[in-house]
């Protein structure tokens, strides 16, 4: 198929710009549900969870380690895998009860890069690559 090599080579580096990108922006979202705590809980009460506060944590964990894990390159299938059904969560329930264009934008793309890094992977050099020995 012609240009297939083209996307062959260009995936691993797509790959790896998709979840640098993706794990910042997690780990500032789920640090952002320690910081602003109070307001956090709030909204997930809105959204009807009943424990919003122990949800609320869970989420900001799963957020800032997944991310710290997108970042480094570690368990990128099973972080993205656990991220993406955090977006879901988040555009079934903050998107249909919010909408805007954080929960109606921002989390669908994320949903979709998730996706593509549980397909992919990781990408060529990952944050902490062994060398073979010279």
């Amino acid at each position: 198929m012609v240009g297939s090599g083209l996307v062959r080579n260009r995936m691993p580096r797509t790959a790896r710009i998709a979840r640098v990108v993706a794990g910042l922006v997690f780990v500032l979202f789920g640090l952002a549900k320690f910081v602003f705590h109070g307001y956090e809980v709030a909204e997930f009460a809105r959204f009807g969870f009943a424990d919003a506060g122990l949800l609320v944590h869970g989420v900001g964990v799963l957020e800032v380690v997944g991310g710290i894990a997108l970042v480094a390159g570690r368990l990128v299938r099973p972080a993205a895998a656990l991220l993406a059904v955090d977006m879901l969560g988040a555009v079934s329930t903050a998107g249909v009860t919010v909408g805007g264009p954080i929960h109606l934008g921002l989390a669908p793309v994320l949903l979709l890069t998730m996706l593509f890094l549980v397909w992919a992977g990781a990408g060529r050099a990952a944050a902490i690559t062994p060398r073979a020995p010279a």
